[in-house]
């Protein structure tokens, strides 16, 4: 092979190889980010092995370091983020769960029973999947409306705390004013007692320089 068909064929290999990466960068950025399943091309139930090899293979293709495309980064982040989903045991459970209740929700909406051949249909799953979004889209909004009266909650909560605080602090304020003016308190009221003592000794001195007529 002459060393210019070898070029072109190189140039052709480098061609399709970013193309194949642009095209995986757009399939993550589109697919619905709370499906992580989707996020990774990967069906559930699949072992917890597969979910380790899918994300090596995508996450080599689409490397920042690896491609031109300016999107790469946040392909990558989302793509780190469902294997992480995927890999929390707990995280991976409820999206099982919205997974089957959208499977759920479609068996009952269509009237089938688990035996139906209906099921085993490419156009059930596509229904399913756009099921999925629904439920997972439900879930989060449930979930952000907790997540708000809980801060809500907590907002109250520390209000409550802060007067508190400031009420304790007033009546220690007004403690330590009282405690304060105490000497000054005691001194008026002697003085005021010394005068009253006065007024007395003086009233009595008046009466006795009375003359009788």
């Amino acid at each position: 092979m002459a060393d210019d068909e070898l070029e072109a064929l190189n140039a052709l290999e480098k061609e399709a190889s970013e193309f194949n990466k642009d095209a995986e960068i757009e399939r993550i950025r589109k697919a619905f980010p709370l499906d992580a399943y989707a996020v990774l091309d990967l069906q559930p139930g699949v072992p917890e092995s597969d979910i380790k090899l899918q994300y090596r293979k995508k996450s080599l293709l689409i490397h920042p370091d690896k491609t031109r495309n300016p999107l790469a980064p946040d392909a990558f982040d989302r793509l780190k983020k469902a294997q992480t989903t995927l890999l929390d045991e707990p995280a991976r459970e409820r999206l099982d769960e919205s997974i089957a209740d959208a499977r759920r929700l479609l068996i009952r909406q269509h009237k089938y029973t688990l035996d139906s051949p209906e099921l085993k249909t490419e156009e059930f799953k596509v229904e399913w999947r756009k099921k999925t979004v629904e439920v997972l889209l439900e879930e989060e909004a449930r979930r952000r409306r907790q997540m708000k009266a809980r801060m809500q909650e907590e907002g109250r909560e520390k209000q409550k705390e802060e007067d508190e605080l400031e009420a304790r602090k007033r009546k220690r304020d007004a403690e330590k004013a009282w405690e304060d003016t105490r000497d000054e308190r005691i001194g008026s009221w002697r003085d005021w007692q010394k005068g009253k003592q006065k007024d007395k000794e003086g009233g009595k001195k008046k009466k006795k320089m009375k003359v009788l007529g």
